[in-house]
Parts: structure tokens; C-alpha cells; sequence
């Protein structure tokens, strides 16, 4: 029997999109329970009994990070994600690096930029197997690093949103018309354009839910102050899985004008939903949306708003149904399958 570790880092924040990767794949393998596969999980403390008293587990530690634990006995080590400072000791274990994104590339020029490759490329050297998560860092990786013969697998992320028939309204909710986004509050996520929606659509809300511990959120908050809309800008926070469901449910349409996404799983949540998807055409997000969601050629008020109200004009139950379609096949248990017999063929 082949032995895995599968290194889990990113469960540090579980409500993270890296967080939800790790643990939807974690609960899939343990499901699927691949009969020629011993597979541990390499978690942090606060996590160790998240995939149930039947998981093996291996705690963490920051000791790790400067003398590498132990790998002898794994065939195999898959680390989820390329920034996670857990490395497998010995040369025998073959790692399998996921690369999400190279967003960096965007955030830093120069010797910055040129440390933060360099790093990476040192990762990808010592892997023996490459996977991402879209076609798109496919791209991307094979034009700023260098792969050498290594393969590259491309498995696409599932949907991560556990659906709940009827939830409850939040309290936090006490108006009608509203759109949603949800994530990270940060300047990637670029949700300071959508401010000008509210200010062309005067009984428009915006609920923006995730962290929202920032300098940019703060700014964003600051702006909507200032153009008089801050009674429609709602900050809520992190939310659970029914304040998430009922938010996707009832919104006017979903909003993400994101300008670096790996993947972007909001998008397949709201399309999951039927829900009408208004997305930039950056990165990833033209591969992830398809040809069932709404696209801004650019982050022009005037234009964003056309493309807004002509896309919720257009939008019909048709097309609902047609996005709910496409989001079925983003799903966990297709990706897990997919790692699971890579870990095979190794």
C-alpha cells in the first residue's frame, strides 16, 4: 500500500478559498477511500479533528519550517498549495506541487517580483509532478517558469457551497434589492468599482462578505462615506454556510470584479444558484464563468453599469438553467478522483 501525505496548512482559515480546497478535497478522499492508498493529513493543531476520528492526522509545527518532518515512510508528499513553507525531507518522497495562481506577478515588479519566482522555481525544481487548478495558471506557470519535462495535470477546483434549502434570512439583511460578492476584503478583489453600481442604481445594496480586516476596506468603506452610499454598503463579515446560501439565493445577481483569480469558486457557487454572474474578463474568470456569465470589458462606470443592466435585462430562466448546468461539472469528487490517481501513477 502506498503511502500519502497530503499537506494542509491553508486549514488555518478554513472559510478561505484555500481553506475550503483543502478541506472539501480532505472530506472527498475520505469518502472515496482508495483501497491502495494510506493517506495522512498534515494539519495545523486547531484542525487536527476536522475529517473525524478515522483520519490520520500529523500536526504541524513551526519547527517544521527549519527541520523538515520526517518523510521517509511517504512515497508520496502533496503539498496544496505552492507558498506552504512544509516541505518533505527526504529526496525518495515525490512531491506533487499544486500551484493556485501566480497573482504575485501582478503585486510586485523587479527584485521583488524576481525573489518571489525564484522561490517558487525552487519548489517546482524539487517536485516531481506539477497540478493546477485552471488552464489559465497552466499558462501561466509554463511562461514564467521552467518545468524542464515535468508533467502538468490540470484539475479544476468543485463547487464548495453545501446547499440549504429555505435558510434563514440573516439579521443583518433589512432591505430588498441587493448584489453579492464575497471574499477576502482586499485590493485584488477590486470591489471598490462596484461602489458606482449604487450610485446609478439608487435603491441598489451591496453585501460584501469575508474578511474585511484591511487598509482597502477601510478605504472602501471611506469612499462609499464620501459619494453619500454607505447606508447601501454592507460589510457583514465572515458569514456561515446558511447566511452564505440564503445571500446566493435571493441576491439580484452576483458581482466579482476580481483582477487576479487562480480559479474564483464564488463564481461557481452563484452560478449553481441560477443566479446571474457579472464578472471582469481577467485572468481565469472567462474559463471558470463560460459563456453563461456577464463580462466587464473594463471598470468604466458607465460601462459597468450598461453591462449590468442589459445583462439583468437578458437574463431569463433559460439561461438560469443553462449556468446551472455548466457549474455541475466543477465538482469535489471529480477532483478528488483526479488526485487520487495521480497519487496512483506516481
Amino acid at each position: 500500500m502506498k503511502r500519502i501525505l497530503v499537506e494542509m496548512e491553508k486549514l488555518k482559515n478554513p472559510n478561505s478559498g484555500l481553506g475550503q480546497f483543502c478541506f472539501h478535497l480532505g472530506l472527498k478522499f475520505q469518502q472515496l477511500q482508495n483501497p491502495n492508498l494510506k493517506i495522512d493529513y498534515y494539519l495545523p493543531e486547531s484542525q487536527l479533528g476536522i475529517f473525524g476520528n478515522k483520519a490520520t492526522t500529523v500536526k504541524q509545527s513551526l519547527l517544521h519550517k527549519l527541520f523538515p518532518f520526517n518523510s521517509q515512510h511517504y512515497q508520496v508528499w502533496h503539498c496544496l498549495h505552492q507558498n506552504s513553507p512544509y516541505l518533505p525531507s527526504s529526496k525518495k518522497t515525490k512531491l506533487i506541487l499544486t500551484i493556485h495562481d501566480l497573482n504575485f506577478l501582478e503585486k510586485y515588479k523587479g527584485i521583488k517580483r524576481a525573489i518571489k519566482l525564484g522561490i517558487l522555481q525552487k519548489k517546482v525544481d524539487r517536485a516531481h509532478t506539477i497540478t493546477v487548478i485552471s488552464q489559465f495558471t497552466e499558462k501561466m506557470v509554463r511562461e514564467h517558469l521552467d518545468i524542464g519535462d515535468k508533467s502538468i495535470h490540470v484539475i479544476p477546483n468543485g463547487n464548495a457551497l453545501d446547499p440549504i434549502q429555505n435558510p434563514k434570512k440573516p439579521e443583518f439583511i433589512h432591505f430588498e434589492d441587493f448584489i453579492f460578492s464575497i471574499g477576502i476584503i482586499s485590493k485584488k478583489k477590486n470591489f471598490h468599482t462596484l461602489l458606482s453600481l449604487l450610485e446609478k442604481n439608487n435603491s441598489l445594496h451591496l453585501v460584501l462578505a469575508g474578511n474585511f480586516e484591511s487598509a482597502y476596506a477601510s478605504q472602501l468603506l471611506q469612499t462609499a462615506i464620501d459619494l453619500k452610499i454607505d447606508s447601501r454598503l454592507h460589510l457583514p463579515g465572515t458569514v456561515n454556510n446558511e447566511q452564505k446560501n440564503w445571500l446566493y439565493q435571493n441576491c439580484k445577481a452576483f458581482v466579482f470584479p476580481s483582477l487576479t483569480e487562480g480559479f474564483g469558486l464564488p463564481v461557481v457557487e452563484a452560478m449553481s444558484v441560477g443566479k446571474p454572474v457579472f464578472l471582469s474578463n481577467l485572468t481565469s474568470l472567462p474559463e471558470i464563468g463560460g459563456k453563461e456569465a456577464y463580462y466587464w470589458p473594463s471598470f468604466d462606470p458607465v460601462q459597468m453599469n450598461e453591462v449590468f443592466t442589459a445583462g439583468l435585462k437578458s437574463f431569463d430562466q433559460e439561461r438560469s438553467l443553462r449556468s446551472i448546468a455548466w457549474s455541475k461539472q466543477f465538482t469535489w469528487d471529480a477532483a478528488a478522483k483526479a488526485y487520487l490517481k495521480l497519487y496512483e501513477q506516481i
